[in-house]
């Protein structure tokens, strides 16, 4: 019988792939995909205490206010969300995990530059399918969920929250049709317009189901970028400002999680007080 391993680490005592140990992370983390939006979180850090690099991963850890925020990136795809978190396991736990995207909407309601908070992710990736049966359902912590929403009333922007879907890919994944390379299932993006799910990304369900199976609080905002029933995209122009928007929900999004956690009194979990 295969034996099973423990994480990969080098003689330093350093995440393989992402190259980090427990001193250079918060347990509060922010994942990307895009190594430059860490780099444009980081400077949002009143001050910075480490910044790393390894392959695709770049680490930020800083003071954001008086609260101790890691930020890294992924690069592209459930798989490479994956290695991340199952490494940042490996160092430091709990965690507390928000990922800060970009998206493309899938109804007609959502439009360029909203923000979707996600309740839960359809997993068509294939990366959590080694982990769990395939009904397994991919879904964010409610106290992360609630403070997004909390964040983004606060700082009210137009916001959607409900069902993503997490792709493995980008083109036919996702359903989008490129010459000389013919889709097997042309009608899955119809279907899942039907069924209501806002928005197709990369990560998300990697996420949500690695966070349940090990036991700590993940969420997930993502700026829209396409609206994929009008095959429109952003303009370039308007890029740094919609990733800003979701930046700063996440930014606060930690602040409430820290007064929920204060106001938990040792319980577990936390819930409104409606004396």
């Amino acid at each position: 019988m295969f034996k099973s391993a423990e994480i990969v680490k080098d003689k330093k005592g350093k995440q393989y792939h992402i190259g980090l140990t427990g001193k250079d992370i918060s347990d509060k983390i922010i994942l990307v995909g895009d190594p430059k939006r860490a780099e444009l979180i980081s400077t949002f850090f009143r001050e910075i205490k480490v910044r790393k690099e390894n392959r695709e991963f770049v680490t930020y850890t800083g003071l954001y206010k008086n609260s101790l925020l890691t930020v890294i990136s992924t690069g592209m795809g459930a798989d490479n969300t994956e290695i991340a978190v199952i490494e940042l396991c490996g160092i430091k736990f709990p965690l507390t995990v928000i990922r800060c995207g970009t998206c493309g909407g899938l109804q007609d309601d959502i439009k360029i530059g909203d923000l979707i908070i996600s309740q839960a992710s359809v997993r068509i990736e294939n990366t959590t399918d080694f982990f769990v049966e395939p009904g397994y359902p991919a879904v964010s912590s409610y106290e992360t969920a609630l403070a997004l929403i909390a964040s983004v009333k606060e700082n009210k922007k137009k916001y959607h929250f409900g069902i993503t879907a997490t792709a493995s890919g980008f083109y036919g994944a996702q359903c989008r049709t490129v010459p000389g390379f013919p889709l097997r299932d042309p009608d899955l993006i119809n279907r899942l317009m039907k069924q209501g799910v806002k928005n197709f990304e990369m990560e998300t369900s990697s996420l949500f189901t690695l966070a349940t199976l090990r036991g700590f609080r993940a969420g997930s905002v993502c700026v829209v970028v396409a609206e994929r029933r009008k095959n429109k995209f952003i303009n370039p122009n308007r890029l740094l400002n919609a990733e800003l928007s979701a930046i700063k929900i996440v930014l606060g999004a930690f602040e409430i999680l820290e007064v929920m956690d204060k106001q938990k009194s040792g319980d577990d979990f936390w819930a409104p007080d409606f004396k």
